[in-house]
């Protein structure tokens, strides 16, 4: 798809691609918030055989259904996740809350809160025009996010003098009680109504683990920057980073059954410093004795290769190269 293309107008047109291409059948489509309009979700829900999904929700919507969902039990779906489920017409709307989420986002809004803070202090004891803290409150609002709506800023009347009396700024306490109260909360929406919340909570959950590989992909798979000119080259790029992720996951999991606790990344660092080298050996006569040997592996990675149950194989054999006849 071209570069500028909207996300939310890309769905009407996958149904009918995946639907004409592998036929109809019982799908549940998990997407994120982005992604349907109201139009299309409600196009979903009346068609002949209604397309059931489930989809994350803006947190703006939980502004209107919260004193509702006050009323409704928490239901335990797993270890540290909670959901409240509500039906509301043709729809199931689902509250989850997350402690691991939670204690995430929240670790994220105070460290991304504190860089605001000292930047806004830096700014309050500088030498500046008004119109130059402007911009410097525009770079910092940009990097500080959705933090920023928590500080009220008083700025100084055009003309005046920037200096501590007429630039402050302070905590917007009612907005930060509301943050911490949402933190790790999501707000699901689907038309399968009657599901059960573990099974909801279930299917979306799928969508961290897309973010993850999508995330592996690009870093430590390195599948972006592509600097191909042609289409084959670029598929061919893709093909090669896709055959590397399923190894990687193929890892993963043997690592999940037998060593637990250590990731993909971490083994590949651990076993990064064993290598194949060439020791290459002059004879007398003019030919060259070529010793292929891979490293021997210290006492960590002998544990690792022991938990994973891999053997190295032997060295390989030595070959004698002769030198090319130069051509007189």
């Amino acid at each position: 798809m071209p570069g500028n293309t909207a996300d939310n107008t890309t769905l009407a047109d996958f149904l009918d691609r995946i639907e004409g291409q592998y036929g109809k059948a019982e799908r549940i489509w998990v997407m994120d918030r982005g992604i349907p309009t109201e139009e299309v979700l409600a196009q979903m829900r009346s068609a002949d055989t209604p397309v059931r999904y489930l989809v994350g929700t803006p947190k703006g919507r939980l502004s209107k259904l919260e004193k509702v969902f006050l009323s409704k039990p928490w239901e335990q779906v797993c270890e540290a996740v909670q959901v409240k489920l509500l039906e509301q017409e043709e729809e199931l709307y689902g509250l989850a809350r997350s402690q691991g989420r939670r204690n995430k986002e929240r670790g994220m809004r105070r460290r991304r809160l504190k860089k605001l803070w000292r930047r806004l202090y830096e700014l309050q004891r500088q030498t500046l025009t008004r119109d130059q803290l402007l911009l410097k409150l525009g770079a910092a609002k940009k990097e500080a996010g959705r933090v920023y709506a928590l500080v009220a800023i008083r700025l100084p009347e055009p003309g005046q003098q920037v200096n501590a009396q007429t630039f402050t700024f302070a905590l917007r306490k009612d907005k930060l009680r509301e943050v911490r109260r949402r933190e790790g909360s999501y707000l699901l929406r689907s038309n399968l109504v009657g599901e059960e919340p573990a099974e909801l909570w279930r299917y979306y959950i799928q969508l961290t683990e897309i973010e993850q590989a999508l995330k592996e992909l690009k870093s430590d798979l390195a599948i972006r920057p592509i600097y191909h000119q042609t289409d084959e080259r670029i598929e061919a790029h893709i093909f090669v980073a896709f055959i590397a992720y399923c190894l990687q996951v193929t890892l993963e999991y043997r690592l999940k059954a037998l060593a637990p606790g250590l990731t993909p990344r971490a083994a590949l660092e651990k076993l990064m410093p064993m290598q194949m080298v060439h020791v290459r050996v002059p004879t007398t006569d003019g030919r060259v004795l070529i010793l292929p040997r891979h490293t021997q592996p210290d006492s960590d990675q002998k544990l690792l290769l022991s938990q994973l149950k891999l053997t190295l194989p032997d060295q390989p054999p030595p070959r004698i190269q002769s030198h090319p006849v130069k051509a007189a």
